[in-house]
């Protein structure tokens, strides 16, 4: 339940990172480094989270990496890697093999002038895909996983970014699409051809972003212009009740931005832990937060945490990745904190919601294994 972290400066020790992304389940990472020797060279390190304590193995290749490549990590350990020469797009799987380390070549796209990026770790853990985005349409790339090499597998009108799976199965795919001069989400079946369904609309005039979603629970988080400027708001999926923009997490000087749902959650989308990365003047730290409570807990973020990465675990233990010079591998494990006990209601406490709000059209993706919630406040 993470997306790719944003680059880190080093500042106490932090090792400088331009990325860190986290397999679905939990098990495997993997994100770009500088040696901290005479080279200074880039290069791909895989993190393994699922046993007694976290390790890193470095994956250098034959040359040093530009600062621009990306990685990603596989279910079964192995490291996909994204390098750019010129207007194509190799793609190959790095894994250690004793003191070296092994290339599997999967091909190129050749995307010209377009830009080319990963997108999230798949659920399934074995395919990874790409988007490359053009003047009026995007084109999405399967890179890893398929069976000769990279393969085209959806072409979407308007300018996609985002990406956000809505299902364990890797089949649903949620983008952000600018068309218009506006913004919605749409959901992409993998499995249909790349059909595309409406999945978020607000209001008709709003900018509509879906930043994560929870499978097990339905919970969704939005980021929509729909109350007159960008807030930070909820729903779920399937229901019919508009999107909620609390007020708890509408900071005067902060940036806001989630990373993290907690899974396991079943037809329990306000009971889910949230996490969220918080950016002002006086640095980043980490808010946890849950729609049932309605309080935005605010917690100081370990020296050198990978700003934006982190994974919960289904009990409600926030797993956050970090790095320095002395312990260039580590976890801090941080157990949801309880919620205050509910306050006396007051005009200013309650949700925000848009006068010409709609309900998420969730309803019309082709989602399957999964009931709307009947609780939904």
């Amino acid at each position: 339940m993470t997306a790719l972290a944003i680059e880190t400066a080093a500042e106490g020790g932090a090792v400088r990172s331009t990325g860190f992304a986290i397999t679905a389940n939990g098990a495997y990472a993997a994100r770009l480094v500088r040696d901290k020797g005479g080279s200074a060279a880039w290069f791909p390190e895989r993190w393994t989270l699922d046993g007694p304590e976290p390790y890193a193995v470095p994956l250098p290749g034959n040359q040093p990496e530009e600062p621009d490549t990306g990685v990603l990590p596989m279910a079964d350990g192995r490291v996909l890697i994204h390098r750019r020469i010129g207007d194509r797009h190799s793609f190959a799987l790095l894994y250690p093999t004793g003191p070296a380390t092994g290339e599997l070549p999967l091909g190129a796209v050749d995307a010209g002038a377009e830009a080319l990026t990963l997108l999230p770790p798949s659920p399934d853990g074995s395919c990874a895909y790409a988007l490359a985005v053009g003047p009026d349409s995007t084109a999405l790339w399967l890179v890893a996983g398929g069976a000769f090499g990279p393969e085209l597998v959806a072409t979407v009108g308007g300018r996609c970014s985002g990406g956000v799976w809505l299902d364990r199965t890797g089949r649903m795919l949620a983008l952000d699409r600018e068309l218009g001069g506006r913004t919605k989400t749409v959901a992409v079946d993998l499995e249909r051809g790349g059909e595309v369904s409406e999945l978020l609309q607000i209001t008709e005039d709003s900018d509509d972003r879906l930043l994560l979603a929870d499978p097990d629970s339905g919970l969704l988080l939005i980021r929509s212009n729909a109350p007159g400027h960008d807030r930070l708001g909820w729903g779920v999926l399937g229901s019919a009740l508009p999107v909620r923009f609390p007020e708890c997490l509408r900071l005067a000087d902060a940036a806001l931005t989630p990373f993290a749902v907690q899974p396991g959650q079943v037809l329990m989308p306000e009971s889910c832990a949230v996490a969220l990365r918080i950016d002002a003047a006086g640095g980043t730290w980490v808010g946890v937060w849950r729609p049932a409570g309605r309080h935005l807990h605010q917690l100081a973020a370990p020296q050198g945490w990978l700003a934006g990465a982190g994974v919960w675990t289904s009990q409600g233990v926030l797993r956050l990745p970090y790095a320095t010079d002395t312990n260039p591998c580590a976890v801090l494990d941080v157990p949801a904190p309880p919620d205050p006990p509910p306050a006396a209601a007051t005009p200013s406490a309650g949700p925000v919601r848009p006068a010409a709000a709609k309900p998420v059209p969730l309803g019309q993706a082709p989602l399957t294994g999964r009931r709307p919630p009947s609780g939904d406040r």
